[in-house]
Parts: structure tokens; sequence; C-alpha cells
């Protein structure tokens, strides 16, 4: 999210309680609205076949099926999205943008080669009983989400936030439209109709940076060569998409709590629905994590590296060290008492709330318990980022490996302990990964200034 913390200060120049309101809503549209839109259009896809598509089996195999697409693909597609974009960066640094757009189309041929193959063989032949139309509708949509995703980190790392979010309303506005259009046709017109409005996203992105990029060639794989894309990058990509998924999948696949939609696919009922309402829950977060580390910390972060470049005193450099420490507590302390807030206000309200929309209030035990993970989800996210700023790949990665491996084994020991634990495994995984942050993000700044000077 580099360059955003431009945005907000501009917001934030009128010194008024508006600016300041603008620029907390801009943080928060910006880091979830996308992901806002996507889970509305398919709930509001839902809601509109609902009545049509009979019987409401058919709107679930929907649903799950585009799930799993979104879940499978973001594990496919995780080992390009920092890694790549670090690439570009780079190139972007050297002054070589002639470059930029033929590796990006490179980029998205080769996740279309890679995806379209995975989706053959699960859509093509794992599937069990789905039509021939379901299945050429899946396998492009598999095809056409990986290739957003890569277009969406291409776009967040050249600063494309607000095209993002309005390029994310028109391609969910179509499939919302087209879906409902072809309702009638059951599963296969809402896949159908879902993909005509990913497609239609895809080819608005592409339009973007190609009107941004010129280039004689068209097509490049220099990010391939040997060297050019740090490893640990990749390893994290694929390892924290995964380490997302993973109690996902756990609840869908265990005997006691997931159920076979459409083979192999399985979803939970007493998981899904609380964990995907509990991400709601952190878009406040989020947008006080924007807020503060890409404001107040860059802000001190640049201070420090201008005054190691500018030859600053060991002691001036020192008390702009420990500025940024202290910039880097109050943004985790704001992010805390903004989501224990939120968590407060939801418990008070989400009885409420769920009896409006007809969910059963059973699920509300563990829709506390998952917006407490999530809640522990935005301040790694944080920690996270304050590493990727000092360049600390090798910490990150711990910290990957470290949620990997606990999420699904906690989640699966929470199952076996009964009902009333469900969640707990995946909010016990993430504070034992975001402790682990913080004690290596404490002792990363207690070493800056040797690391800096030393290790050069």
């Amino acid at each position: 999210m580099a360059g955003i913390g431009f945005e907000l200060r501009k917001l934030l120049r009128t010194d008024s309680l508006f600016g300041l309101l603008r620029a907390y809503a801009y943080a928060g549209i910006i880091s979830a609205g996308p992901w806002i839109l996507s889970i509305s259009g398919l709930i509001a896809i839902g809601i509109f076949s609902s009545n049509v598509a009979v019987p409401n089996i058919l709107v679930t195999q929907f649903q799950v099926t585009v799930t799993w697409i979104m879940a499978l693909t973001l594990i496919l597609t995780g080992p390009l999205q920092l890694s790549f974009t670090r690439w570009v960066s780079d190139r972007l640094f050297e002054k070589r943008q002639d470059i930029v757009l033929p590796n990006f189309v490179g980029a998205l041929l080769l996740v279309q080669l890679v995806a379209g193959g995975f989706a053959l063989v699960f859509f093509g032949l794992l599937v069990e009983g789905a039509t021939p139309v379901y299945r050429a509708a899946a396998i492009a949509g598999f095809v056409v989400t990986a290739d957003i995703w890569i277009a969406t980190i291409f776009l967040s790392g050249l600063k494309y936030y607000k095209s993002i979010v309005a390029l994310f309303t028109l391609g969910y506005g179509v499939s919302v439209l087209a879906a409902y259009l072809l309702r009638s046709l059951g599963t296969e017109g809402l896949l159908a109709g879902w993909v005509a409005g990913q497609a239609m996203m895809l080819l608005a992105m592409f339009t973007l940076v190609a009107r941004n990029f010129r280039s004689t060639e068209f097509v490049r794989l220099d990010f391939l060569k040997p060297g050019a894309m740090y490893p640990a990058l990749i390893w994290i990509g694929l390892l924290y998409n995964t380490a997302i998924w993973a109690d996902k999948f756990v609840f869908w696949l265990h005997p006691l709590t997931g159920s076979t939609v459409l083979a192999p696919m399985r979803a939970s009922v007493v998981y899904d629905l609380p964990i995907f309402l509990a991400y709601l829950s952190i878009v406040p977060g989020m947008a006080v994590f924007l807020m503060r580390f890409e404001t107040d910390f860059v802000d001190t972060y640049d201070r420090f590296y201008n005054g190691v470049r500018g030859g600053a005193s060991l002691g001036e450099i020192a008390r702009m060290r420990d500025r940024m420490a202290l910039s880097i507590r109050t943004g985790l302390a704001d992010i805390f008492k903004v989501q224990a807030i939120t968590l407060l206000a939801m418990s008070a309200f989400a009885p409420t709330i769920f009896g409006w929309f007809g969910i059963p209030t059973l699920h509300l035990p563990l829709f506390y318990v998952d917006a407490v993970a999530a809640s522990f989800q935005v301040l790694l996210l944080a920690v996270m980022n304050v590493l990727f700023y000092l360049d600390r790949r090798r910490e990150n990665l711990v910290l990957m490996v470290t949620l990997v491996l606990s999420v699904p084994l906690l989640s699966w020991f929470s199952i076996g302990l009964g009902a009333r634990f469900f969640g707990y495994g995946f909010a016990l995984a993430m504070l034992l990964t975001l402790l682990l942050g913080i004690q290596l993000m404490n002792r990363v700044l207690g070493r800056l200034e040797y690391e800096t000077f030393m290790l050069q």
C-alpha cells in the first residue's frame, strides 16, 4: 500500500473534522471496498435469484462454486502477488517503464496457463454431476478471477486505488444484473452472469494499464529470469493466502462440520456465515491501519533514512528511530482501541441485526470469536507492513510459516473439542503469530542502527 499516504495527506490538509472523516472514509473504502463489493455482489445475486432458481440448492451451488474459485485462485496466484509487484516497482525505479506492459501481459498469460490447467482438472474432471455449461463457465471464471488478482495488486502498486474500487463496482454491478437476467437457467445462468461481470472488470483493468504504459513489445517474461524476483516474497504470498483460507478448508472438509454441495466442493453451514460476517467488523480497523501507518509511520520512517543518507549524528538518528518506534506503538494501540470499540458495538447490536436478516442467533458465539480473530489479523497486517518497509523479508516469512502451520492444526483441534470451541483455533493461531511478530519487530527496531550501518 506504499503511496496511499499521499492521498490521505491531501485529505488531511484541510485540518477540519470533515477532512478527517473524509480521510478515514477513504482509507476504509480503499482497504475493504473491493472485498465488501465482492461479498455484497454474491449475496445480492443469491437474494434476487432465491425465488426463481428453484430449489435453493442451485443458488447454494453457485455461491459455493464462486467461493471455492476465489479461495483457490488467491492461493494459486499468491506466489506472484508480492514478488511481481516488487519486480515492477524496481523496474519503475530504474526508469524502465517500456518493459512493464509486456511483462504484465506475460504475467497474465502465465497465470492463465497455470490456472487454466488447474481448472480443467478440477472442474472438468473432479467435479461430479455438473453439466458442460457449468464446467465451461466455472473454468472461464477461474481463469478470469486469477488474472483479476494479479491486475488488482498491480494497480495497487501503481496507486490506482480509486480506479480499483470503481472497477470492482462496475464489474459486480454487471455480474448482479447479468445473473438476474439469466437466473431462470439455474446455477449455470447465475455462474455465466457472474463471469460476464468479472470479464468486463478484467478488460477494464487491462485497458487502464495499457493506456498508461506504452511499449513496442507485446509480451516478455523478464520477471521469470533467475534472480529477478525475491524467493522470500514468493513464499510469503503463497503461505499468507493459504493460511487465511486454511481454517475454512478445515471446516469444509471435516466430517462433523462440512457437507458436500457439489463434490468435491463442500461448505460448512455452521462456520461460513459467521466468519464472512466477522470480516465486516475489520473495516474500522483497516481504516485506522492505513491512516496511522501510511501517514505517521511513513513520515518517521522517511526522516530516519533521510537522516542516515544525509549524514545526521548518531544521537539524532537514534532519536528518529525512537520516534518511528513510538509511531508504530501508537498505531497498533489505535487499531486495538478502535477494534475493541467495534466489537463492543457489534456485541450490543448483533442480535438485532441477525434477527432482521433472519440469521439464527445460535451463530452469535462463533461470530464473536471470529470477529476477535479478524481483529488480530488486522494487527498482524500492521506488523507485517512495518517489517516490509524495513525490508525484513525473512522475519515475515517466519511469521507466515508459523501461521500456515498453526491455523489448520488449531482449527482441526478446536472442532474436536466441540461446538463451543469453534473458531478458537483460528483466533489463537492469529494471536500467537501476532505476538511473535511484535517480538520480531521489536528486535529489528532495537538493532536498526547497527544493521543499517554495519551490514551494508
